[in-house]
């Protein structure tokens, strides 16, 4: 029997991190990008620190969103009002200098996202041309690159992903549908000691179901490749929202979050492992 929300509240490991979250700020002081594809309203960080409260986790990791393209201004101050407690996922681009990298990596940045999926991107050669000019630019850094991309582009990258000099965090169950050939694929990338994936956003999943079939195989096979995220605070782009209309969060409670947590990771041992000893490598590095 799974564990329900108030006991794994409870038993929280005590380093636990939640990998996957988004601060969104005033647009006066933090302007969006003209291109973007959906509009959010604000996540401050004090509500940041309200959901890791509910949670009864110590940390976070604050992933750049999509809607700042490489003005990461929002992300380094939200850094700073953590005190220690976050890491960061910034967005860079070719005009990044070598100074201004250092200076996101004294704010607490480990890590950069190639994100091809908000974007529409689908396309192979793209995807790797990316992931390996961002590894040249970071890896002496010590960082990871995330890649959030369609299933489709990530499996024509495949083995490749072990080879790059920056370990690799794929987002969001990599976007795959469950099945046993995906299964065994992923899991051997997995196992590589150099990819990683968030058991993250099951309703950015085609079957939300998919989630847990992913979750038991994963853990299973390589519960020391896994990171836990809550996507907080739950981005979307509602139905019949222009990408400059505002579009509302999905409503998922902290509860439905530490179910979630209870179903995929069953036993203490994992939830130490994934919430606090895995994210110990990959960020506070």
């Amino acid at each position: 029997m799974n564990p329900n929300a108030a006991d794994v509240r409870a038993g929280m490991p005590a380093r636990a991190c939640d990998c996957h979250t988004h601060v969104i700020g005033p647009t006066e002081n933090y302007p969006m990008v003209a291109n973007r594809h959906y509009t959010p309203g604000p996540a401050s960080a004090a509500q940041l620190r309200e959901h890791l409260e509910h949670m009864g986790m110590a940390r976070v990791v604050i992933v750049q969103p999509s809607v700042y393209g490489t003005d990461n201004q929002c992300l380094i101050d939200a850094l700073q009002a953590l005190d220690g407690r976050a890491r960061g996922v910034a967005v860079i681009d070719a005009g990044f200098s070598v100074t201004r990298l250092r200076l996101l990596h004294e704010a607490g940045v480990r890590g950069v996202r190639v994100n091809l999926e908000s974007a529409g991107l689908h396309d192979a050669g793209h995807a790797e041309r990316a992931l390996v000019t961002v590894c040249a630019r970071v890896a002496e850094l010590g960082w990871h690159v995330q890649l959030y991309a369609a299933h489709g582009v990530i499996a024509a990258l495949g083995d490749k992903l072990a080879t790059l000099p920056c370990p690799v965090v794929l987002d969001h169950f990599a976007m795959a549908p469950w099945s046993p050939a995906n299964a065994k694929a992923l899991i051997r990338w997995l196992q590589s000691g150099r990819v990683h994936l968030k058991l993250s956003a099951p309703y950015r999943l085609a079957t939300p179901g998919d989630a847990a079939r992913w979750a038991q195989a994963l853990c299973k096979e390589a519960p020391g490749a896994l990171l836990w995220g809550s996507d907080w605070p739950h981005t979307a782009r509602a139905p019949g929202k222009a990408p400059h209309e505002v579009s509302p969060y999905r409503q998922i409670a902290p509860a439905q979050l530490l179910e979630d947590i209870g179903a995929w990771l069953p036993t203490p041992g994992l939830r130490q492992t994934v919430l606090a000893d895995n994210p110990d490598r990959l960020y506070w590095n």
